[in-house]
């Protein structure tokens, strides 16, 4: 797909972005490192991070994951070749949006991630309430700090992401251009045929997050006996209830290519409309290796309309 000028400084390497949500909670700071590394060496550009992560986990205040980055860039000496992607918005309210908070949110990040610069800077929820505009000043006012080579917008709808496009348009301001929105085999809501319509004509990648559903797409969450094997197990009663027909379709084409559960279900997301590159978190270097892998499997169109239809 093509890209907007103003997004390629945040895209590059293989189309895959490294969740970061799990650094300094399921992963501490050697398996992150671990991971970090494993995904450089396979090609990994992108890391996708916020400044929330991990604050709902006891005794954690957020801005963890961002600290186990930084530690790792200073000792790698790769932030050069990386592309660091992180957010605000979360850690508050609609207070957040305002234009010296965003600044604020802006340089804690900056100083957490030992870096004087991030590649894309996200409003990581839409507050509603707000004006259209305030918002997308704010957001440009942290861009022409130089400390911000793209903003993107995160759980936009439609309409809202139109209206920020739009009111960017209007005050000349840098707009929103990449899409972050929760898209997956079993989750398809938050990326409807309009965004879907208005990322592509607009080329807007969108980078979806929770592509493995949270781990339900590896295939090991099947009964409830399942939902004990990782601290998200609680997540999946839902999915285990409804997605079983998906799960049956995935295992024929796991046999037919020899590939994982976790492959298939990437290399299905990484081919939809307006897609730049999922994002999938690990917690070992081995898991990165599978999850890098999905970048190189293609799927037939039989197979790929299999998955869409389950």
């Amino acid at each position: 797909m093509s890209l907007s000028p103003a997004a390629a400084p945040a895209i590059a390497g293989i189309p895959l972005v490294l969740g970061g949500n799990v650094f300094g909670m399921t992963a501490d700071e050697d398996a992150s490192f671990a991971v970090l590394d494993a995904f450089y060496a396979a090609g990994g550009r992108m890391i996708d991070t916020a400044d929330v992560y991990s604050a709902w986990v006891p005794g954690h205040k957020g801005g963890e994951s961002e600290t186990v980055l930084g530690k790792w860039f200073a000792a790698s000496g790769k932030r050069a070749e990386m592309r660091l992607h992180t957010k605000t918005g979360m850690l508050g309210g609609s207070e957040l949006y305002q234009p010296a908070r965003v600044l604020a949110s802006l340089d804690a990040s900056l100083e957490r991630l030992q870096t004087d610069y991030v590649d894309l800077y996200y409003a990581h929820r839409d507050y509603e309430e707000l004006a259209m505009a305030d918002i997308v000043a704010a957001f440009d006012g942290a861009a022409k700090t130089g400390k911000v080579r793209a903003l993107g917008a995160s759980n936009f709808s439609a309409a809202r992401l139109t209206a920020a496009l739009d009111a960017a348009e209007q005050q000349g301001a840098m707009p929103f251009s990449v899409l972050q929105n929760e898209y997956n085999l079993v989750v398809r809501t938050a990326y409807g045929p309009d965004l879907q319509q208005l990322c592509t004509e607009r080329g807007i990648p969108m980078l979806p997050f929770f592509g493995l559903a949270s781990g339900f797409l590896t295939g090991k969450y099947r009964t409830a006996a399942d939902m004990g094997k990782s601290v998200r197990g609680a997540q999946m009663a839902k999915l285990i209830e409804t997605g079983q027909p998906l799960l049956a379709v995935m295992d024929d084409i796991v046999r037919e290519t020899g590939a994982t559960h976790a492959q298939v279900a990437l290399a299905w997301l990484r081919v939809q409309p307006g897609i730049g590159a999922p994002i999938a978190s690990a917690t070992s270097a081995a898991q990165v290796t599978e999850l890098c892998a999905s970048t190189s499997l293609e799927l037939s169109e039989e197979q790929l309309a299999r998955l869409g239809g389950a």
